[in-house]
């Protein structure tokens, strides 16, 4: 079966669309906490709700979509995540603010694990290249929601954010239209997998799981630390430009995005777990240029490593429905939200390095994250032979 990339698109722009609210909230923060006049901590409070939202409980909506198919949640999704989030500049008060926030969050929750589990059925033979059209989707929507929130507030005021609906509604009209095409696969696959027997999962698919889970995990520690710490990098520690500071971020995302798209086929080809281990090894060096770096070339640098370090994304989703082939949702659910919420954990760990022993210190320690999950991937047996499999 060939890749079809015409459902992957659709359903790639969807994520775009569903991930440009996970990308817009930390870039209208500011905007939040003058308009209510909120502390630092009460706008921490903001994203820690987001986060448990949006990543925490995906793998409860993988589950769900596992025991039945839930095509309708495709179309609602990025619907309910973009009315959250376009109602949020509305709102006078903190309790509402954190309502309309926790809503958008369950949107994005919703949208991850059917998104990618329909998504699987699309792939064809080459699983990887075409997971990465999907998951590129949703690389662009985080990177590109800061500058259309801030496109958006900065014209039209905080009231603006009331536009962020209008995408929300033209996908879901656009999937409403096309969800039996897109269930259609994933509805048979369900009625042959209601016939066979129900194995329980071996120790080997939960072991290899769980150190997929791991290495994903220390891979978007390294994604977000970077993310949130060149900033306090350039801006607090060096005394430097903050558009500097936020261009080279904006690199890093957008390279990464990239790097989802170009490892992914190299995956299929050379195999997954040998272009992990690449992408993992050689973060760490581009890494550590970029740190002592200075000028374009920290550009350059930079934008190597984050197209390095992200271009595994797709590649372990992958990789985590391959291990549970008959729990594609929860798979899902796992790689991409879990692994996400943990990485943002990680980054308040970073936090109290910083306190500790200063910045330098924390973005060191982000360097060494991508080997501690090289070690890992050392242990790592891949693929597994299932039972029932020639």
């Amino acid at each position: 079966m060939k890749i079809n990339k015409k459902a992957l698109v659709l359903l790639s722009t969807a994520h775009l669309v569903t991930d440009l609210n996970q990308g817009a909230l930390p870039a209208l923060l500011p905007f939040f906490k003058e308009a209510l006049n909120l502390s630092y901590t009460t706008a921490g409070a903001i994203l820690l709700s987001a986060n448990l939202t949006s990543s925490i409980i995906q793998p409860v909506f993988g589950h769900l979509s596992d025991k039945k198919p839930i095509g309708w949640f495709l179309p609602l999704a990025p619907l309910v995540a973009c009315l959250g989030m376009s109602l949020a500049g509305l709102i006078s008060n903190y309790s509402l603010l954190l309502l309309c926030v926790i809503v958008s969050g369950i949107g994005i929750a919703i949208f991850h694990p059917e998104g990618f589990k329909t998504a699987h059925f699309f792939t064809g033979q080459k699983k990887a290249t075409g997971m990465s059209i999907f998951a590129v989707g949703g690389n662009l929507g985080i990177a590109l929601g800061p500058i259309w929130a801030l496109l958006l507030v900065t014209s039209l005021g905080l009231r603006g954010t009331l536009a962020m609906i209008v995408p929300g509604i033209l996908i879901g009209v656009v999937l409403l239209f096309n969800i039996s095409n897109l269930s259609a696969p994933v509805q048979t696959a369900h009625q042959v997998a209601e016939k066979e027997e129900k194995r329980p999962l071996t120790k080997s698919q939960k072991w290899t799981f769980f150190l997929l889970v791991s290495i994903a995990t220390f891979r978007a520690w390294t994604h977000f630390g970077l993310a949130t710490y060149i900033p306090f990098y350039y801006i607090n520690y060096l005394k430097g430009n903050p558009l500097y500071a936020g261009k080279l971020v904006s690199t890093f995302l957008i390279s990464g995005a990239v790097g989802t798209l170009i490892g992914a086929p190299i995956a299929d080809r050379w195999g997954h777990k040998k272009i992990l281990q690449i992408s993992l090894l050689l973060s760490f060096p581009f890494l550590l240029l970029f740190y002592y770096s200075s000028g374009f070339i920290s550009f350059i640098l930079l934008g190597i490593a984050g197209m390095v370090l992200i271009s595994s994304f797709a590649l372990t989703t992958v990789m985590g429905q391959t291990v549970l082939p008959q729990h594609l949702g929860m798979a899902s659910g796992m790689m991409v939200g879990f692994t996400m919420s943990a990485g943002g954990i990680g980054v308040t760990l970073l936090g109290v390095i910083a306190d500790t022993w200063g910045v330098p210190m924390a973005m060191n320690t982000i360097m060494v994250l991508p080997l501690i999950a090289f070690v890992l991937s050392l242990v790592l047996k891949y693929p597994l032979k299932l039972k029932g499999e020639g």
